[in-house]
């Protein structure tokens, strides 16, 4: 089972107990988040909630989530590029191609797999399928991820998560020549309402969401990006690049619907990641440089275009 809590903001006050949930778990679909308050899995301030219960600031929410019966999550010996390991956590930079944790059509293979292995265990406030968890890349999203070893470990990471005390930077590559040196894209984003699979820049159902960007270098046809995150919503990096008109290069889900430069996935990797450490409170930063699959396509544009554009001349 895993379990998750959440802090009612005074933006967020008034909504339904399941409307405010749903739009917290991302991951499960408001009927589902439902059928968990029915069942008596949702708590409010340590008493159980009616479905029916408007959220106030300040409320503390505990959601539990059983997991699917007959389902474990078996070791596996995969290696794993270590940044930095202790008794309460790891950092690891996640090549492209691997899966965070098991989902449906993914149960082995995944950084879960091979942690369990490495580690031994993990924080259990993750469930079965994602012990340790306290955040993710896609797929095809290399870099920079830290793991919870403890319980007490993932609570404090998931509070500097949530409170924006995380530094996460990402460098990617985008579609069309973007302008302005540096801006901040501040658009909510919620789930797709014609396409659920997705999520998009929608203002019903939404979360807030700040992706501050700034330009490294101008390709013809590309431009080369560093992107901080202020917060951490599902696909934000390829959402609001579309959302601008600068889907990420191979991004065919959020971009055109064609492969580029041969890429198997969006060119996005996590390359900075800094917190405090759960337990001494020391500044713990990394940095881990693109694969050698990203730094080729940059090699490749340079050849084409023969120089880069200078950017004092923008």
């Amino acid at each position: 089972m895993s379990v998750h809590y959440f802090e009612v903001r005074e933006g967020e006050a008034g909504k339904r107990i399941d409307v405010f949930l749903a739009g917290e778990a991302e991951d499960y679909a408001r009927s589902h988040i439902q059928k968990l308050i029915e069942d008596g899995f949702a708590s409010v301030n340590g008493l159980t909630a009616k479905a029916s219960y408007k959220v106030k600031a300040g409320d503390m929410i505990r959601l539990e989530i059983p997991e699917p019966e007959g389902l474990e999550t078996i070791a596996e010996n995969i290696p794993l590029d270590i940044y930095y390991e202790d008794s309460d956590l790891i950092v690891i930079n996640k090549p492209r191609g691997m899966v965070v944790h098991p989902a449906p059509g993914n149960y082995t293979g995944t950084v879960v797999n091979a942690l369990l292995y490495h580690c031994g265990d993990l924080s259990g406030i993750g469930g079965v399928l994602r012990p340790g968890i306290v955040h993710r890349l896609d797929k095809e999203t290399s870099g920079l991820i830290m793991v919870a070893k403890n319980d007490a470990a993932h609570v404090s990471l998931a509070r500097q998560l949530k409170d924006r005390q995380v530094t996460r930077i990402y460098l990617a590559l985008v579609h069309g020549r973007v302008k302005e040196q540096a801006g901040v894209i501040d658009a909510p984003i919620g789930r797709d309402p014609k396409n659920r699979q997705k999520m998009a820049v929608v203002h019903k159902n939404a979360k807030n969401a700040i992706t501050n960007y700034h330009v490294l270098k101008r390709f013809k046809g590309y431009t080369y990006l560093e992107l901080k995150l202020e917060t951490g919503r599902t696909h934000q990096i390829r959402v609001h690049l579309s959302y601008i008109g600068h889907p990420v290069a191979g991004d065919l889900k959020y971009g055109p619907a064609r492969p580029h430069f041969d890429l198997k996935g969006q060119f996005l990797h996590a390359a900075v990641l800094g917190f405090k450490h759960p337990r001494t409170g020391a500044c713990l930063k990394f940095e881990a440089p693109l694969p050698a699959e990203l730094e080729a396509v940059l090699e490749k544009l340079m050849a084409i275009d023969g120089k880069l554009i200078p950017e004092q001349a923008e």
